[in-house]
């Protein structure tokens, strides 16, 4: 005896997938997007949730407290020593332009042309140099941002290698941010041909370990006006004499032997790097 059966459809009913945090956006989606546009190929890297200040420090009654710190979610370095570019991440269910505000805010803090912000899926590009902003598909590689960066400075192909010569970190003291911004603004001044640059700095931002690796950059790399191949004349002027014995004798150190001080109407020409006082007679 045959019997009739019901035929009941079965609805799967899909299980969420919870939406991902803009931590594990960032590690699932945005570190695979630039592992695949170059950005972990040496000299070239990316740092990740970066803090680049230490906070502002703001008096509460009679109470000193530090302000919360600046981070980047990403920074896309060229070299070690010259970040190109920053990324600011969303989670997955936010529009990636959410981002772009406080990308542009840390790109012009650290004084960077590029900006992009990204959900793990799109990508936006704010150019600083055309004032453009436009959706990506990827991230730029490496080569194809400094391109772009080096044509917009006006750089000649032998001016990167002095841009780019890393800083001299012997002594384990990196320049902050903003003397990053000091360091690479006058080198990158000096290669376009400006005879004059002007860099004012208040009281306790690090004048000396500006000037030190301004002079390190242009010495290192044997950068001089002539385009021979041999050293610059660099010449430290200060109005006392404790302000050019004390860098002489500590910060400006690497340069060993390159050093000499004026004084006593006494110059040995064969030195490289000279020290002096406003007052010195020559």
């Amino acid at each position: 005896m045959w019997r009739r059966f019901a035929w009941l459809p079965l609805v799967f009913a899909g299980v969420n997938r919870p939406v991902l945090t803009e931590a594990d956006t960032s590690t699932k989606y945005v570190v695979p997007k630039l592992h695949a546009s170059g950005w972990d190929d040496p000299p070239h890297s990316f740092a990740q949730e970066h803090s680049f200040t230490d906070g502002r420090i703001v008096l509460i009654g009679t109470k000193v407290k530090r302000k919360n710190k600046k981070r980047a979610d990403f920074l896309l370095q060229y070299t070690r020593d010259f970040t190109i570019a920053v990324a600011e991440v969303k989670s997955e269910d936010h529009p990636a332009g959410e981002g772009m505000q406080q990308a542009k805010e840390y790109a012009e803090m650290l004084g960077l042309k590029f900006a992009y912000a990204t959900n793990g899926h799109e990508i936006i590009e704010s150019d600083y140099l055309t004032g453009q902003e436009k959706p990506l598909e990827q991230f730029p590689t490496p080569l194809e941002l400094w391109g772009r960066y080096i044509q917009a400075a006006g750089l000649q192909p032998e001016a990167e290698k002095t841009l780019l010569e890393p800083y001299n970190q012997t002594a384990g003291q990196v320049p902050r941010y903003y003397q990053q911004i000091a360091i690479n603004r006058a080198v990158q001044s000096v290669l376009t041909g400006q005879k004059r640059v002007l860099l004012t700095m208040a009281t306790g931002t690090g004048k000396t370990v500006v000037a030190f690796n301004i002079a390190w950059k242009l010495w290192q790399s044997r950068w001089n006006r002539t385009g021979e191949f041999r050293r610059p004349k660099i010449l430290f002027l200060a109005d006392r004499s404790v302000l050019v014995d004390d860098p002489m004798a500590k910060t400006f150190a690497p340069f060993g032997d390159a050093r000499f001080k004026i004084e006593n109407e006494r110059v040995n020409k064969g030195r490289e790097l000279y020290f002096a006082i406003y007052q010195a007679p020559v």
